[in-house]
């Protein structure tokens, strides 16, 4: 798995790169796919004069960082009421979004050496530069998602704890790798791996998910095998 972060050949550039997207997929398109890459997030009107002449810049450099970022692009008019909600005022307006929460935007159009800037230090703060670290981390995620399918636990774990390496606070990984040690019967390790996830990172649905089989996990080792159980409540009915 060494290969697929170090000396790997040049990556396509990943299908759902640039797409459009609205308020009912906002959480899965953009809060979700920042936790492994950043997602810039253009707010623009078919009417915004502006917005036709960024939004191309912001697909050029975008695309030009070939997988180190990706790009949502959310129509105001049909989506008025996330633009209420994160205060949008005036367009184009645009986002970038990492680790689930907004860091960093600008607003109106600007040159597209300044597009070109924004990227570039977005990219730099979140750990991605040169290499598209973060566009591997998800394509990682892929391929342990895929073994999983496969019930290829021992790959999906080598992968998770890939991941864990270059970045040690990732929570897919660190709930993938828990619930890898649950299912083994190593409940110690498990439950350090999820003491691992960021407090802010607690509720998410992949933590709760391993915490809630590792609770009935732990319930069920403690209560003993069915077949005990059963010789119990024949002697005391």
């Amino acid at each position: 798995m060494e290969t697929l972060l170090t000396g790997a050949a040049p990556q396509a550039v990943p299908a759902d790169l640039i797409k459009d997207s609205d308020q009912t997929k906002f959480a899965k398109d953009v809060i979700e796919a920042s936790r492994t890459v950043p997602v810039i997030v253009d707010f623009w009107a078919p009417w915004c004069g502006p917005c036709k002449t960024l939004q191309p810049m912001i697909e050029k450099v975008v695309k030009e960082a070939k997988g180190a970022v990706k790009l949502v692009k959310i129509d105001i008019d049909k989506n008025q009421m996330l633009a209420q909600q994160l205060r949008i005022q005036s367009i184009p307006a645009v986002y970038a979004f990492f680790g689930g929460r907004p860091v960093d935007g600008f607003m109106g159009a600007v040159p597209e050496s300044q597009v070109k800037a924004f990227v570039d230090k977005l990219i730099q703060a979140s750990g991605g530069a040169a290499g598209g670290a973060g566009s591997e981390i998800a394509e990682l995620l892929e391929h342990a998602k895929t073994a999983v399918a496969q019930n290829d636990m021992e790959t999906a774990a080598q992968i998770y704890s890939e991941i864990l390496g270059v970045d040690p606070a990732n929570v897919p990984a660190l709930a993938g790798l828990a619930r890898y040690h649950m299912n083994a019967g190593d409940f110690e390790q498990a439950t350090t791996l999820l003491g691992q996830v960021p407090a802010k990172e607690q509720n998410h649905a992949e933590v709760v998910a391993v915490k809630a089989a590792l609770d009935l996990a732990e319930k069920a080792k403690e209560a003993g095998p069915v077949d005990d159980l059963k010789a119990k409540a024949a002697a005391d009915p």
